[in-house]
């Protein structure tokens, strides 16, 4: 299960986010890796993110807001972080097609002339 403030409008989105250390929410979500999906999607667009996660790993408990795995993003950016994220989201199809093209294990290795 995962929370976004993209579906609020702005008044709801700044009075819903959580700050960290001067770090602004903008994604929560109870798994580090879709958060990090998040997070990456945002360091591609040229964001500074922190993906903080309050899980405690060691027990893999998710119970309350002592589980959350937030994406925060530095004040001031949390809009254009919003914004980047209603844009289209690769469809889980895409997904697997870019996982399996960027992993090495894949990829033939290049000819070579043995003399």
């Amino acid at each position: 299960m995962w929370h976004s403030l993209t579906g609020m409008n702005q008044t709801e989105q700044i009075m819903k986010r959580k700050v960290f250390d001067g770090w602004v929410s903008v994604f929560e979500s109870g798994s580090d890796y879709e958060a990090e999906i998040v997070g990456d999607r945002l360091k591609e667009n040229g964001l500074d993110v922190v993906v903080l996660s309050k899980r405690d790993h060691a027990f893999n408990l998710n119970v309350g807001a002592a589980s959350g795995v937030y994406v925060l993003v530095q004040p001031g950016f949390e809009l254009k972080a919003i914004n980047i994220l209603r844009q289209h989201a690769p469809t889980d199809e895409e997904l697997t097609t870019l996982a399996l093209a960027s992993n090495p294990e894949n990829v033939d290795p290049p000819n070579r002339e043995q003399s």
